[in-house]
């Protein structure tokens, strides 16, 4: 997406959030070239403002692009990924409950001429945005990722530990 929007000459425009490194100069660094691509960057860990501010862009129409395959937080939900027990975050799934916008899996994958990102279908979430709704919409974008990420394994750049077996001890 972000090369054929510079190809045609135009900035990407999507917001996001990335997790806050260490030292401070290399978060800057890392921010400033996203920024540079024409991401809106959001700080994870930044607090409340973080979440109105990604609301506030899905309900004027926005692009929000978040990552889902692994729980920054430590407060995510149980799922099933990979047929193995995880935390993913709900953020994702709270976000389109409460806004009305798409909850749409993608997965970013190499190709001969650079890289693309495969969308999966559509998750369906109601709009009450309870507690269970969330639940299932987060299992089904579970299940969405890892049939998309089986299509490509090699590009699933995981440097964490996902799986609630592995996390021995907490984060």
């Amino acid at each position: 997406f972000v090369e054929s929007q510079r190809r045609a000459g135009r900035q990407a425009r999507f917001t996001t959030v990335v997790e806050r490194l260490r030292p401070e100069s290399l978060f800057r660094r890392f921010v400033a070239y996203r920024e540079g691509l024409g991401f809106e960057v959001l700080a994870a860990g930044d607090g409340p403002v973080v979440y109105r501010t990604l609301a506030q862009r899905l309900r004027a129409g926005g692009l929000v692009c978040l990552v889902a395959d692994r729980d920054l937080s430590a407060a995510g939900l149980e799922v099933s990924f990979f047929g193995e027990s995880a935390k993913l975050p709900s953020g994702p799934a709270r976000l389109a409950a409460r806004t009305g916008a798409l909850l749409v899996p993608a997965f970013p994958s190499f190709t001969p001429d650079g890289w693309a990102a495969t969308m999966g279908d559509p998750i369906p979430v109601p709009a009450d945005g309870g507690p269970a709704a969330v639940a299932a919409a987060t299992q089904a974008l579970a299940d969405a990722l890892a049939a998309l990420i089986a299509t490509a394994p090699q590009d699933w750049h995981m440097l964490q530990r996902v799986w609630t077996a592995d996390l021995r001890g907490g984060r």
